[in-house]
């Protein structure tokens, strides 16, 4: 991986972080001042912690991947830890889509007279599942990479002894 990308992703990751933390401090304020329609409509406390706790899946996601571009950089990715971050990766983005079919069901009677919002909605969160299953792929790809670099490791040493 060449210092520009690994630059250029860091940058971004230090975007998004950046800009989650300002997310989740209005959130934060918004939840401590309470500030909820007394009409009835949109109860605007559930969603404030829906969307609070799909902020720190994001947060997490992009935490490890940071760490896992730190192993690229060190040649350290095909190893037995890089798998505590790809296993922590797959887990976020499960339970950010399962957050969002919480938001899903929560704005769902608010689009009685539109339920194609509510499909569409539910589309997006099993878009955003299917991408835990892509990464759980491509983790059994660094799995396999994992036992193949061991392999060879064994088979160089194996042939130090001999020469």
């Amino acid at each position: 991986m060449g210092e520009l990308t690994v630059r250029a992703l860091r940058v971004v990751l230090t975007g998004v972080l950046a800009s989650t933390v300002f997310v989740q401090a209005v959130l934060l304020w918004a939840l401590v001042s309470g500030n909820d329609p007394e009409d009835g409509s949109l109860p605007l406390t559930p969603l404030r912690v829906i969307v609070l706790l799909g902020v720190v899946t994001a947060q997490v996601v992009v935490v490890c991947v940071w760490r896992l571009v730190t192993m690229v950089r060190r040649g350290t990715v095909f190893s037995h830890a890089a798998f505590r971050y790809v296993d922590v990766v797959i887990g976020a983005i499960a339970a950010a889509a399962l957050l969002w079919f919480a938001l899903t069901a929560l704005l769902a009677p608010e689009h009685q007279d539109n339920p194609g919002i509510t499909v569409i909605m539910g589309g997006i969160g099993m878009t955003v599942l299917g991408g835990a299953l892509i990464v759980l792929v491509l983790r059994m790809l660094l799995a396999q990479a994992v036992a193949r670099d061991v392999e060879a490791t064994q088979m160089q040493a194996a042939l130090d002894e001999v020469i």
